[in-house]
């Protein structure tokens, strides 16, 4: 879609809702903030003391503006020279929300990429159901949801904690850093979910069709898999939330993801915006777009078939000063394949924000992955550490930058990622409310 239709298209959704945007913004319930009151948001509040007198429309937005100074490298062979590029603006990206509260406790929500790296043109990031209540009389029916939470739809699946602290095309207010991991675990697919939660304790069951959109293929089989059922994708996790007190905050959590047979499965590759690293470690040549090499600095396993998935969480508060961690590990394999690969992570990130409202924070990233890729023998390893600083000029403006530094070892010589590195620096302009 061209940029005049996306911004006549906004312009005329304002102003058919303009009133009732005005009412509505803080009477939709059950929605995690687009603005810093959203960070160390995960799953969203369950409240129950907003009232319901008629269908209410809440619309927000995520925008992010990059400017990059990268510069990469190799010691592959001359015939696998890396994409030449100079400091400059990335494409802005931009997100839209819709949060309906259709009856007491029943929300819809529907997220559009207005823009991004990998699809310019608008593009529906996925919508759902979310039930707090169910609309049946009846005291047991009350009992069960003062626990429970129900997701219906085309929706970003709850595996790991991870994805609640992505940047995630325009939306990038959460993420204390410029970009996602290097094995970035998220995919949007069709199914439920069903979120328990009593005092600290918390629990997810879900299942979903295992692929990132609708697919009613027979698969096609290969020399090496005949399997021509769809299975579907099960996943569950587990934790603990508490508040010990006004000063610490602890979480653990523990996610298992699971599919024996997919059409096209994106656990690892399930991203539609791309990476805020634009070109880095790409490699030049014919068809080399931003569009087309829209994850620069991730690495896919490939896992498009089979796969089995631990994500282990952990996330600390004390005063300003937080930590997350996260241990990922994975095997699975494509349909060309008989044996499964392994992959693995570590992540820890520590963050220090600044005064009573917390406008400002520093941190620091380290991120390491080692992993078995189709067509190369031996295990490799990618690395970053990234330091990073923010200012909130407001709940919904931030400006923050990065510098970071991310290395491959041990490819194959005959790979253009043979000795890479690149490094440099990120700067995002951010809105969000």
């Amino acid at each position: 879609m061209k940029t005049k239709h996306i911004l006549s298209t906004v312009a005329f959704l304002m102003i058919g809702f303009g009133a009732q945007l005005a009412n509505a913004q803080t009477e939709v319930a059950n929605v995690r903030p687009y603005d810093q009151d959203g960070i160390n948001v995960f799953e969203a509040p369950k409240e129950s003391d907003k009232p319901f007198d008629k269908i209410k429309v809440k619309f927000g937005a995520g925008f992010t503006q990059s400017f990059q100074g990268l510069k990469h490298s190799n010691t592959s062979n001359p015939a696998s020279p890396l994409y030449k590029m100079t400091p400059g603006f990335n494409t802005a990206n931009a997100n839209l929300f819709m949060d309906v509260q259709l009856a007491d406790g029943i929300l819809l929500n529907l997220t559009s990429y207005l823009s991004s790296r990998h699809h310019n043109e608008t593009w529906v990031k996925g919508g759902y159901i979310q039930f707090d209540k169910l609309p049946f009389k009846g005291e047991v029916w009350d009992n069960i949801m003062k626990y429970a939470t129900l997701k219906v739809g085309h929706m970003e699946i709850n595996y790991g904690d991870q994805h609640f602290r992505r940047s995630d095309g325009g939306n990038t207010i959460y993420n204390p850093f410029a970009e996602n991991y290097i094995l970035d675990a998220f995919s949007t697919e069709i199914g439920g979910e069903l979120l328990l939660r009593k005092d600290m304790f918390f629990g997810v069951i879900g299942a979903s069709n295992g692929m990132i959109k609708g697919n009613i293929d027979e698969l096609v089989p290969t020399p090496q898999d005949d399997n021509i059922h769809k299975s579907p994708s099960i996943y569950f996790k587990a934790g603990v939330d508490k508040q010990v007190n006004t000063d610490l905050r602890l979480r653990v959590a523990a996610s298992y993801y699971m599919n024996n047979s997919s059409g096209g499965q994106t656990l690892y590759g399930g991203d539609r915006t791309g990476s805020n690293y634009f070109m880095a470690m790409e490699k030049a040549g014919a068809g080399v777009t931003y569009a087309a090499n829209a994850f620069s600095g991730r690495l896919n396993p490939g896992f498009s078939k089979k796969v089995e998935a631990i994500q282990l969480n952990a996330f600390a508060k004390y005063q300003g000063l937080e930590f997350f961690g996260t241990y990922e590990t994975a095997s699975g394999r494509s349909k060309a394949e008989t044996t499964e690969r392994d992959v693995n992570q570590y992540a820890i990130d520590g963050v220090y924000r600044i005064g009573k409202a917390e406008k400002v924070f520093i941190g620091a990233r380290y991120n390491v992955v080692k992993a078995e890729l189709a067509g190369i023998a031996n295990e490799v390893e990618v690395n970053r550490v990234a330091v990073g600083a923010g200012w909130f000029l407001t709940k919904s403006i931030l400006l923050k930058g990065e510098y970071v530094n991310q290395q491959y070892k041990d490819f194959p010589n005959a790979d253009y990622r043979a000795g890479g590195e690149f490094k440099g620096y990120v700067i995002q302009a951010v809105v969000g409310f």
